[in-house]
């Protein structure tokens, strides 16, 4: 079934409930799920091709020119289709897919600014590997974190690994789930809890929310340290 088939038949009066009830029992955890993906063929989905790919590029390497931003880490790098339209000086992409970190060593090896790595690698998890970076970026991955345990670590090593900026690409409504792999939270009430010493500096809409062909229910959200 092709992405726009799906978005048609989950916008059927009756059927998006039996979609969700479906997309749930075959979902076996985030991590299962998109190594599968990946595995299968599969990409980083819509929103990293197209006219959102270069949406976000634009408000992406725009920030990182105009703030002179000189090292990047990017929870949930994906496919690296994303990162293909990136302009950044020093850039580190982590995921939890093995599948997803081949495709981008292989796409990216002539690329000394480009590294790599296994998740688990760059976790509280394995504490003496920490590395910050003055930019930490989250772009269509929250709404993929439907276990709360993964979600609190993301959010956690977002700010813990951040120096200046923390860019998150994300719903942010508690919606709750729209299919086994998607649920919605309002993770800016996580940062009011947990991230004190971080403000929200804007937020930035985005350009094409209601595309009939490339829907996309995320905006930017761009985090600041505080000053001391």
């Amino acid at each position: 079934m092709t992405g726009k088939l799906k978005a048609l038949v989950r916008h059927i009066p009756g059927i998006q409930s039996i979609y969700i009830w479906y997309s749930k029992i075959r979902f076996r955890g985030s991590r299962p799920y998109w190594e599968s993906r990946y595995a299968r063929g599969g990409n980083s989905g819509a929103g990293s091709y197209q006219r959102l790919a270069i949406f976000k590029a634009e408000i992406l390497n725009s920030f990182v020119q105009t703030h002179d931003i000189q090292s990047i880490i990017e929870f949930g790098c994906g496919d690296g289709n994303q990162l293909s339209l990136a302009d950044y000086p020093k850039y580190l992409g982590i995921d939890i897919s093995s599948t997803a970190l081949k495709l981008c060593v292989d796409r990216f090896h002539d690329d000394p600014k480009k590294t790599f790595g296994l998740y688990d690698d760059f976790s509280d998890r394995n504490e003496n590997n920490k590395q910050t970076a003055e930019l930490t970026l989250s772009l269509d991955v929250i709404y993929h974190l439907v276990e709360d345990d993964i979600f609190e670590m993301h959010m956690k090593n977002l700010f813990e690994f951040a120096t200046r900026f923390v860019i998150v690409y994300s719903s942010n409504h508690g919606g709750g789930a729209t299919a086994g792999h998607v649920r919605h939270r309002n993770f800016t009430n996580w940062v009011l809890e947990n991230a004190s010493s971080w403000q929200l500096e804007t937020k930035i809409d985005n350009k094409y929310p209601h595309d009939p062909d490339e829907t996309s229910f995320a905006d930017f959200y761009v985090f600041e340290r505080k000053q001391t």
